[in-house]
């Protein structure tokens, strides 16, 4: 049965909930933190009841509504086999997230005041919600305008959650972060300007009528760059390693979201709508990918802090689906942003797990540790799932989006006859051992070997801290066992914007 504005309650819900957490956090305290689950169940919900309708064969959803009508300007929302995958994935990481957040902030709270204030949590969950809006309205916009505002508004809470609850030096941390990421944004705001330049309109669907010449490939070179800041790709990175450190370890799950949600929208802007003229740019793509994989991977290797660990390992794992795309090929592409959803789920998990390392350790050093897994089975088991989603181990998803992306990439390579990608295949394969290397001897480190003294007391994380993660490895195994329900969309995309292979 269809609803109406099912698209636009996805985005106003989280926008409406804001003043209401804010409000109600300084009576509630951390509790107030159910209401923003209350609101992201009821949107997930949603999500899934239209990609259960797409996944059936159900037609895209379109909604427009009028914002400046003298100037002809409109917003909107569109729900295809794209879309929906990638904010339904963005959404369930974000509700699981909003439970964790409550017993995490309780404790970083009692560390920065002394004591737990509770109209901090009513700060915390305004962010919050201000975030997830942001995150939902990039993959749902119709508008090159709207997904620019929807950009900044994730820009601006999530500049505020570093300089409010970050850890070392977080107001620095913090003007670092939007600084980049500002600039990141600038520059794709001068390539939707060049877009609109040559088509008179901001619409998405119109940067296909762009003639294939100068103005294209200034318009794909300025959104391209302008995204890779924002991902992070090599010689663009900087910001990154210490931003994903050394925030409010609950707000890592945003970070992770934020730099991968740019595979969707180079996928939705450029493979789909200027795919002509970001051909060009394609390869260069991959080999700046396999770079970062592995620049990435090494640094992560030497690194002794846990969320340091994980940050760098981020810039890494992200690059797994730019080499999927730049490859151009239908498994390439959809295994490329299958793996992006896997990836938030795995780091979500680890990220959260060094969260309960930092809360119930007291430490994020990493060679302090050792022999936890006896004390906290639940926080092992599940940060041995999330290491196994990242280095794609079966049965979880990882497995099969790593599977898929790279039968995409050395397909493109071999039936192509382009012995350039094909050794660019091989080297990204090749660095995929630096991921199981740190993705693991975490795991030895921290939870394995002698446990000494001064961990005898440590005892495991509270339910409301473990239950999520939990949740979200179980869901990351359903995926690997059945990969359909949500790679079946991606790749039903893939296969109707004109790419080559299967």
């Amino acid at each position: 049965m269809p609803m109406e504005y099912i698209l636009l309650q996805t985005v106003a819900v989280p926008l409406a909930v804001a003043p209401v957490v804010l409000l109600l956090g300084k009576k509630l305290g951390r509790h107030v933190g159910w209401i923003a689950f209350a609101s992201l169940l009821y949107t997930t919900l949603l999500l899934a009841y239209l990609g259960t309708s797409l996944f059936n064969g159900g037609p895209n959803v379109t909604e427009s509504y009028a914002w400046a009508p003298v100037s002809g300007l409109t917003f909107g929302f569109l729900g295809d086999n794209l879309s929906v995958p990638v904010a339904l994935m963005m959404n369930i990481v974000v509700m699981a997230t909003a439970v964790y957040s409550m017993g995490y902030m309780k404790h970083r709270l009692e560390v920065m005041y002394g004591e737990e204030r509770k109209g901090q949590y009513a700060i915390y969950f305004l962010n919050f919600m201000l975030l997830d809006a942001g995150l939902i309205g990039v993959s749902l916009a119709t508008n090159l305008l709207e997904l620019y505002m929807f950009l900044e508004l994730m820009l601006i809470p999530s500049t505020f959650m570093v300089a409010l609850f970050g850890y070392t030096n977080r107001e620095r941390t913090a003007m670092m972060y939007f600084l980049w990421n500002h600039l990141g944004a600038f520059i794709f705001l001068a390539g939707i300007v060049v877009a609109y330049s040559a088509t008179g309109s901001f619409q998405i669907s119109s940067l296909s009528t762009i003639p294939l010449g100068t103005v294209a490939y200034w318009a794909v070179g300025l959104i391209l760059v302008g995204w890779l800041i924002k991902m992070a790709i090599f010689g663009v990175h900087l910001w990154l390693p210490t931003a994903h450190a050394e925030h409010p370890t609950s707000f890592a799950p945003f970070i992770v979201t934020i730099v991968g949600v740019g595979n969707y929208v180079v996928v939705r802007l450029l493979v789909e709508g200027m795919r002509s003229a970001f051909i060009p740019f394609a390869f260069p793509l991959m080999i700046m990918a396999v770079i970062t994989m592995v620049y990435g991977g090494a640094m992560t290797m030497v690194q002794n802090d846990v969320k340091y660990l994980y940050a760098w390992s981020t810039i890494s794992q992200n690059a797994y689906s730019l080499l999927g795309i730049g490859s151009l090929s239908v498994l390439g592409v959809s295994g490329g942003l299958f793996y992006f959803l896997n990836h938030i789920i795995g780091k979500t998990i680890l990220f959260c797990v060094a969260g309960i390392m930092i809360t119930q350790v007291g430490t994020r050093d990493m060679r302090k540790m050792g022999g936890l897994a006896g004390k906290m089975p639940l926080t092992a088991a599940v940060a041995l799932i999330g290491s196994m989603i990242l280095s794609a181990v079966p049965p979880t998803g990882g497995f099969q989006a790593e599977w898929l992306l790279f039968e995409g990439v050395f397909t493109r390579g071999i039936a192509g006859g382009l012995a350039w990608n094909f050794v660019v295949a091989i080297m990204g394969l090749a660095a995929t051992a630096l991921t199981v290397a740190y993705t693991f001897w975490p795991m030895r480190k921290i939870f394995f070997g002698p446990l000494s003294d001064d961990l005898m007391g440590v005892k495991e994380a509270p339910l409301i801290m473990t239950a999520p993660l939990i949740f979200l490895a179980a869901l990351s195994i359903v995926i690997g066992i059945y990969p359909d329900l949500f790679f079946r969309s991606l790749y039903h995309f893939a296969s109707t914007i004109g790419l080559s292979g299967r």
